[in-house]
């Protein structure tokens, strides 16, 4: 499990990015891999699935 807190998130498009807490990195979340609503500044923690288009953050939830 990583932790991070959410930089950007659109609900209406339904993604957007967490920058993870020990390397700074954007990591880039799609609605499908919440487990609960998220908004920007929450503390988050996840881990990552690579998908299509590079590593995704999946089973995300609030700490």
């Amino acid at each position: 499990m990583y932790k991070g807190t959410v930089k950007f998130f659109d609900e209406s498009k339904g993604y957007g990015f967490i920058t993870e807490e020990a390397t700074q990195k954007q990591v880039f979340v799609h609605q499908s891999g919440l487990l609960e609503k998220v908004r920007e500044g929450d503390l988050v923690i996840f881990e990552t699935r690579r998908g299509k288009k590079g590593i995704t953050a999946v089973s995300v939830k609030r700490r």
